[in-house]
């Protein structure tokens, strides 16, 4: 079997795929990419068993047929060569594949793909039409409030509430939850189900800039298709929390400010905070912010005040200025909204404007203050 390609096209395919390949993974053959000719056109797979990528391109072939190719040398190759033809000759019998370039031969040692693990078919799923903006943006807003904690699976991914024509993805870690809305989908269901982490990722670095996602779904897995591209991923099979029972009701004490001064205030602040607790303590009255830190290990303190507006009584309270910072960064409004109710209770975050098919709501626990 032989194939021509551009190097520049079948690179930016490769990196696509090759998201899903983990080091030492479960089968060897995992290594691999599972390349597959079929009358000119190249599809190129791979997968860690729980995420599975494949992609496909345009080539010049004598014949049909497969090999699994080693994906770490075979990128390395490409991304040390500049753009040209390149062909591959695969020995049928032997596996053995030879690059060739204007520049020389490569020779490098394919295997059968027999021992690839079969790609999951899609069987009695539902679907739902996105456009690839919206699903970015649902992704970029929510998957950093994802948790890293094993022990509570079902914060590890991304929760997808879908109700007919409006979407919602819900991510928390029980420090901060993030909740994004969007209406005006295509959909015919109503279903919800956990995405994780690693395959949103993945998701949202081959996103193109336009295009509509069809996104299916079964009990098991989720399958996001667009353009050439195909993403398969194993749902999180958990129960998710109820995330409403956390949100505070009556928050009487409304705080706004300008975003990117709270925003880079507290970036110059949490210099000064604990690097284990992050902490920052705001200290609220009416038309006034004081933003304080310290270290007392180190001696470290800092203080800045900024000009605000303010409805209710003073209040101090305490924060981790990590993810209060990576949360502002999220918004996008001149200036946020953050509601208030008492000092051992969460905060809420909101933009000062928004889209009207759109919504974004975030929550904040706060940390005890240092006596």
């Amino acid at each position: 079997m032989k194939f021509s390609v551009f190097s520049t096209d079948l690179l930016k395919q490769l990196q696509i795929a090759g998201g899903a390949i983990v080091v030492n993974p479960v089968l060897p053959i995992l290594e691999d990419f599972l390349f597959s000719i079929e009358n000119n056109s190249l599809s190129i797979t791979a997968s860690d068993l729980e995420t599975t990528i494949t992609t496909k391109l345009e080539v010049k072939a004598d014949a049909n047929g497969q090999v699994a190719v080693p994906a770490r040398i075979l990128l390395d190759t490409l991304k040390a060569l500049p753009n040209q033809l390149i062909t591959f000759a695969v020995n049928d019998s032997t596996y053995g594949i030879e690059i060739t370039s204007s520049y020389g031969k490569y020779k490098l040692a394919g295997r059968s793909v027999e021992d690839y693990p079969k790609p999951k078919d899609l069987d009695a799923t539902d679907q739902v039409l996105l456009g690839a903006e919206t699903l970015q943006k649902g992704i970029s807003r929510t998957l950093f409030a994802t948790s890293n904690d094993d022990l509570r699976p079902a914060m590890t991914g991304v929760y997808f509430q879908i109700d007919f024509n409006k979407i919602t993805f819900v991510a928390t870690d029980a420090h901060k939850l993030v909740k994004y809305s969007f209406s005006e989908i295509k959909s015919d269901v109503s279903t919800t189900y956990i995405v994780p982490k690693k395959a949103l990722n993945l998701l949202k670095n081959a996103l193109p800039d336009e295009a509509e996602v069809e996104v299916s779904f079964n009990k098991t897995n989720a399958f996001f298709s667009f353009g050439n591209t195909r993403i398969t991923c194993r749902l999180i099979d958990a129960r998710y929390p109820d995330y409403n029972a956390v949100i505070p009701i009556n928050n009487p004490n409304l705080l706004t400010a300008n975003r990117i001064d709270f925003q880079n205030s507290l970036k110059r602040i949490a210099i000064y905070a604990n690097k284990t607790t992050n902490q920052v303590t705001l200290h609220i009255s009416p038309d006034s912010l004081t933003i304080s830190s310290q270290d007392v290990d180190f001696s470290n303190e800092a203080t800045e005040q900024l000009t605000c507006s303010y409805v209710g009584e003073p209040i101090m309270i305490g924060f981790n200025a990590k993810f209060l910072i990576e949360m502002l960064g999220i918004l996008h409004s001149d200036e946020v909204k953050l509601e208030l109710s008492t000092s051992t209770r969460a905060g809420i975050l909101l933009p000062s404007e928004e889209d009207d098919n759109e919504s974004i709501f975030m929550l904040i626990m706060p940390v005890m203050l240092s006596v």
